[in-house]
């Protein structure tokens, strides 16, 4: 169901909430500054603050105590750029044309970004931010779904999906790192560069009066995974007996969760910290030979079972989330646009699926109606043919399957969190109930194309 923002109501009674709690009824509350920070195939489990034994991520582990951590935290794709459309535009991604992996291979491309959409970046405009994206685009190579093209200010960052390699920054052989849409080579590891273009953006913004917005995008730690060789000997000194292969991804890791440390420090040094909030979460479920850590959860990125779309989340905002708490509240990626639109005071004016979850970061209980959460992905190759895939939750269950040509499976997950116990047979009429939702969604989506026009 299409749900409106909560609007400027809600940003009233979030500065009166603030007012109220902190005692600053004489002090004017400004509109945050907005950190986004958003890893690229990052395990359920991949962070230190779950008491995962082999991985230090202090820096990420800081947000989560200085704020609120999302335990439920769903992406609307099991793979990242259907995930990065509904981020950006608040709907299921075959809604705004990226049921899949928007490639710069025509032959393997499954999803063209809907022009008209209005993004996150364009919508916080409307509210004076200044917008920036640094780092992984991914949702078009060319006008008119370019960054710059869709309501960032300044973009600073890779157009494609992977990078073949993160020193030389190529992708079947081409460069797309771009500065706003000129061409640019610089030198570095990738995680390295992000970061340092995204403390220059912090310090240039001490100064101003508007607030800003920027989207931190990393490419780790997707694959290839290359660590710097320091970070990687650092984490075989420290783990013996750990497997090379997780050696090195728990070293990417670590050496981008340094990078956000540095991020968020360049907030306290230029005194923006206090005034920002900040999200950090990822596009999907950690990547298996990679040998991601997903927790209890099953599988893992490409999957639609729960290691495929559950993400590590925290979000802190001081004197408005409280520090160390905890949620178990079911949000997706499509949630943080009218969530932001609230805190900025956006009005929208146009449908989105997502829903704000406001009331929930600053400590309310929300009474909400259950909501059927859709999830899509379409891929080629023999396995999948350019076919789609789905799953649909509706309360606790879930209808899924995992290539095209796979029978449905049906699982309750407050019975069986790790999905062990298919009980499609057992429950034809919650099948028919959720198969028919999922069909609903299905023709939606089908209405908006995912293929660029001739």
């Amino acid at each position: 169901m299409i749900h409106q923002n909560l609007g400027i109501i809600s940003v009233f009674c979030l500065l009166f909430h603030v007012m109220e709690v902190f005692g600053q009824s004489d002090t004017q509350v400004e509109k945050p500054n907005i950190l986004f920070i958003f890893t690229d195939d990052q395990g359920y489990h991949d962070v230190s603050y779950y008491g995962t034994k082999d991985i230090r991520t202090p820096h990420i582990d800081d947000i989560r105590n200085d704020g609120m951590r999302m335990d439920f935290f769903y992406t609307n794709s099991p793979v990242c750029a259907p995930t990065r459309a509904s981020l950006m535009s608040g709907r299921y991604p075959d809604h705004v044309g990226v049921p899949g992996l928007i490639r710069s291979t025509p032959d393997n491309n499954w999803g063209y970004l809907d022009p008209a959409s209005l993004l996150m970046p364009a919508m916080l405009k409307r509210a004076d931010y200044h917008t920036a994206h640094i780092g992984k685009w991914n949702l078009g190579f060319e006008t008119p779904n370019l960054p710059n093209e869709h309501g960032f200010d300044y973009f600073h960052g890779w157009l494609e999906d992977m990078m073949d390699d993160y020193w030389a920054h190529r992708r079947h052989g081409r460069n797309y790192m771009r500065l706003n849409e000129e061409i640019i080579d610089p030198e570095g590891h990738a995680t390295d560069l992000f970061t340092q273009w995204s403390v220059e953006y912090i310090k240039s913004r001490k100064e101003s009066k508007d607030p800003f917005f920027l989207y931190l995008a990393y490419n780790a730690p997707h694959f290839p995974v290359q660590p710097p060789e320091e970070w990687l000997k650092k984490v075989k000194d420290r783990e013996p007996g750990i497997h090379d292969t997780r050696a090195e991804l728990v070293a990417f890791i670590e050496h981008m969760d340094n990078g956000i440390g540095k991020v968020v420090e360049a907030l306290k040094e230029t005194g923006q910290y206090e005034n920002t909030l900040i999200i950090f979460t990822s596009d999907n479920g950690g990547h298996l030979p990679s040998l991601a850590n997903n927790g209890p959860i099953r599988d893992g990125k490409q999957s639609m079972y729960e290691g495929g779309l559950r993400v590590p989340t925290v979000i802190s905002w001081p004197e408005v989330i409280e520090p160390g708490s905890v949620s178990e509240q079911v949000n997706l990626s499509m949630d943080i646009y009218p969530t932001l639109a609230d805190i900025a005071g956006v009005e929208l004016e146009h449908g989105v699926n997502g829903r704000s979850f406001l009331p929930t970061l600053m400590g309310q209980i929300m009474e909400e109606k259950e909501r059927p959460l859709y999830f899509v992905r379409r891929e080629g190759g023999t396995r999948y043919g350019g076919k789609a895939y789905h799953a649909l939750r509706l309360g606790d269950w879930k209808l899924l399957q995992n290539d095209p040509y796979q029978p449905m499976e049906l699982y309750n997950l407050k019975e069986d969190p790790k999905e062990e116990n298919n009980v499609i047979e057992q429950n034809q009429k919650t099948y028919q109930k959720l198969n028919a939702l999922l069909m609903s969604h299905i023709q939606e989506g089908g209405k908006t194309p995912w293929q660029k026009p001739e």
